[in-house]
């Protein structure tokens, strides 16, 4: 029987990830598993409490947000460790490509009998982070702008928080002219983001990258180019499908390693967290995590 360390994101999952983790400690401990909670007071507390119980041959959950998931994860990356996700913040992106189930019971059963299976990684090197990892996605633009008013937002919760940022954002968003380097070659355009991408979804469902794998050694490139705000937000709203990769404006393109930047210092994220600016690089890094799902 599996043994269990939950690092726990308090600030991300409050209420949420107590709702989340309470039935689901419930149901792994009745089938015979042992489970350690540990609650993280910071980014670099969570990084120890995860290398730990690593360390110790447990299994590590990560409870909260992609942030949450996307740190515990990096710091697994290529450890051989094995890694649960809790799904108890806004988001859930990189659970919901995994196709991971909500229920309790569900979610108990992929945790306590699935196998570990290996997925890619995304190491990010700039300025702020020297050779980090993350799982999800690397994105320039207006939507780290959004992310991130979506992030201080505390009138408003779930999607909404994300459409609030998302209008906040474009209507003070200065066209910008990005730099892409994909794998040795340079493709330049004015527009509004750049999304490196091993899962199809961030910003709370919305499909990004249709076509991403999360264990195909690529990163989906999407550039939203320049248009009329009215345009964009047209194709924003094809992110619920996936549509918006038709349309003229949007580029994908596919690769291992991808720098991106650009004539002013606009902010870049990675997995739902945004603390700097570009220039950025991102890597593959084929199959360096176990995740049961």
């Amino acid at each position: 029987m599996r043994e269990f360390t939950a690092v726990v994101n308090p600030a991300a999952g409050g209420a949420v990830g107590a709702a989340v983790l309470v039935p689901l400690a419930r149901e792994l401990r009745a089938a015979g598993a042992r489970l350690d909670v540990e609650y993280s007071r910071g980014l670099e507390h969570a990084r120890r409490l995860t290398r730990e119980a690593a360390d110790r041959k447990r299994t590590v959950l990560a409870v909260g947000g992609d942030g949450m998931v996307g740190l515990v994860g990096g710091t697994l990356a290529g450890t051989g460790a094995v890694l649960g996700l809790v799904p108890a913040g806004r988001g859930n992106d990189f659970a919901r490509a995994l196709g991971l189930p909500t229920e309790t019971a569900a979610l108990a059963e992929v945790l306590l009998r699935g196998e570990p299976r290996p997925v890619d990684a995304i190491e990010v090197e700039s300025a702020v982070h020297p050779r980090t990892a993350v799982l999800g996605s690397v994105y320039a633009g207006v939507d780290a702008l959004a992310n991130r008013y979506a992030n201080e937002t505390r009138l408003l919760r779930g999607a909404a928080s994300y459409y609030a940022g998302g209008l906040r954002a474009v209507l003070g968003w200065r066209v910008t002219a990005f730099r892409v380097t994909v794998d040795g070659r340079e493709h330049a355009f004015r527009g509004y983001s750049v999304v490196a991408a091993n899962s199809a979804f961030y910003g709370f469902g919305r499909r990004i990258a249709p076509g991403a794998r999360v264990d195909d050694g690529l990163l989906d490139v999407v550039v939203l180019q320049e248009a009329s705000r009215l345009r964009f937000f047209t194709t924003m709203n094809d992110l619920k499908t996936g549509a918006h990769v038709n349309r003229p404006q949007v580029a994908v393109l596919r690769g291992r390693e991808i720098r991106i930047e650009a004539d002013r210092p606009v902010p870049y994220g990675a997995d739902g967290e945004v603390n700097a600016t570009v220039p950025v690089t991102a890597r593959v890094l084929p199959g360096a995590l176990n995740i049961l799902y």
